[in-house]
């Protein structure tokens, strides 16, 4: 049986990706085509590859789709508890030799990040691609034990911070 939970915020993300994938759009029917802040003029925003996140009692899962990527075209980035996915598609064809009527599969830049909890194992992430979905696994920490801490009576001990008062003679 399938498992999921509940995220109050997947609304919000949804919204946003949405946002997103129209902002292109907005932008031609606007007359802002390249003018978007960080883009260079007449280029292409990255795309926002699909990706699902899964989690073991050991690590996180992630699988991003990202078909027709060269191997030597993707890039995965751990900045802090930021984990980066970026890639790109390069139009094979050579438009000189073709005509083309219709081109409708993506090809350009691709990018994806994620925010993981922070106890990971950065440097123990390991990527591996498949029929072009990139599969990630980021380990989980060891969690820290709880210790116990023993309660003596009386002040014996602790010693005096050293910019506590002096008691009076």
């Amino acid at each position: 049986m399938l498992s999921t939970q509940w995220d109050q915020f997947e609304d919000l993300r949804s919204a946003h990706d949405e946002l997103d994938q129209m902002s292109p759009i907005l932008a031609r029917a606007l007359g802002l085509d390249g003018q978007r802040e960080g883009a260079a003029i007449g280029s292409t925003p990255a795309s926002a590859p699909a990706l699902d996140i899964s989690e073991r009692k050991d690590a996180y899962l992630i699988a991003v789709e990202l078909p027709g990527v060269e191997l030597d075209d993707v890039q995965i980035t751990m900045e802090d508890s930021l984990l980066t996915i970026q890639g790109e598609r390069r139009l094979v064809h050579d438009a000189s030799e073709q005509r083309f009527h219709r081109v409708e599969r993506h090809h350009g830049a691709s990018r994806r990040s994620i925010t993981l909890p922070a106890h990971v194992v950065a440097d123990a992430v390991q990527a591996s691609v498949d029929d072009g979905v990139v599969q990630i696994v980021v380990p989980k920490a060891e969690k820290a034990k709880p210790k116990l801490i023993t309660v003596r009576p009386g002040h014996g001990g602790i010693p005096a911070s050293s910019g506590a008062a002096t008691s009076p003679s």
